[in-house]
């Protein structure tokens, strides 16, 4: 991550550690070769989100801990998959963005601009956003 990127031109900041996200699992939304989903947007996530996402066939809300995944609630920040965000976003149920959290390599699927509409800064309780 050290020399990651966000989409801002700044330093990829950590997105969240409760639950631990990231496609490495280490907090933030570092990628590489091997993430093919490219989990790199940080997102708030939303009941409508996590909703739309289950109907979409990507449900985030039940456990799996063969993957070291918690299942999420409304509230977390999670590195979510660039293509899925956006395809809450186009049908109207995009959660939050942390643009400094957000990986640079999100813009090959979406436009900063479109990232900067959902942009919010984290407050110290980020379930207040949900």
């Amino acid at each position: 991550m050290a020399d990651e990127e966000n989409v801002l031109g700044g330093k990829l900041e950590a997105c969240g550690t409760d639950p631990v996200t990231g496609f490495f699992r280490d907090g933030c939304c570092s990628t590489g070769p091997e993430d093919l989903g490219s989990h790199t947007v940080c997102a708030v996530v939303t009941a409508e989100f996590l909703h739309h996402q289950r109907q979409v066939g990507n449900d985030l809300t039940t456990p799996r801990p063969e993957y070291h995944f918690p299942g999420l609630h409304p509230g977390d920040s999670w590195c979510v998959v660039a293509a899925r965000w956006l395809q809450a976003c186009e049908a109207g149920v995009a959660a939050p963005v942390v643009l400094a959290a957000t990986h640079a390599r999100a813009l090959e699927v979406v436009p900063l601009e479109v990232l900067r509409r959902y942009a919010v800064d984290v407050p110290a309780d980020p379930r207040s956003l949900a």
